[in-house]
């Protein structure tokens, strides 16, 4: 009896200093991003970038969970110089989306303002070297509520509590 009093109380401990007691853990799932125009951790056409068109590409979108409300999106370059750099900031993507099209983004969804200062796609345009850009999805469970000025901070901290599932897609660019 007395030991498995013991064993209790160090369970209980170890879930007390865990975090996990009385709060709801839920199973992240995964959302799949894919282009047709590049694969995973391969190059990025000079087209969708400051040395072409600086159009966004086409990205697929599959695995919606059930649930889900809306999708957001943030691209951004960690391997810049003064620090990670956003390219790309969107929310209330309609949930049933399943391509992001290039050059555009679907009816209803909103876009903020990105290190450039611009609320709209701004293309890969490393000053050095190869960098790589995180193209990040997330399903959500609300619509999201935010003003034209939003940035990723604004809505990564808008959307905590409320991803369902989230996936990315990475590209690599070497400026010309």
């Amino acid at each position: 009896m007395k030991k498995w009093l013991a064993v209790l109380l160090v369970m209980q401990g170890i879930i007390i200093s865990t975090g996990t007691l009385g709060k709801e853990v839920r199973k992240m799932e995964k959302l799949t991003v894919t282009s047709a125009v590049f694969a995973e951790g391969a190059a990025i056409a000079s087209k969708y970038t400051c040395d072409g068109e600086d159009v966004n590409p086409p990205l697929t979108i599959s695995a919606t969970p059930a649930g889900t409300r809306s999708l957001a999106l943030i691209m951004d370059d960690p391997d810049a110089p003064v620090g990670t750099w956003v390219h790309w900031v969107a929310w209330d993507i309609p949930p049933q989306t399943r391509e992001i099209p290039e050059n555009g983004i679907p009816a209803g969804a909103k876009q903020g303002r990105n290190d450039w200062k611009r609320n709209n796609y701004g293309g890969p345009c490393p000053p050095s070297g190869t960098h790589r850009y995180y193209f990040k999805l997330y399903a959500l469970d609300t619509t999201l509520t935010l003003a034209p000025s939003a940035t990723k901070a604004d809505l990564e901290r808008t959307m905590q509590g409320h991803v369902l599932a989230a996936g990315q897609l990475m590209g690599t660019y070497k400026k010309r």
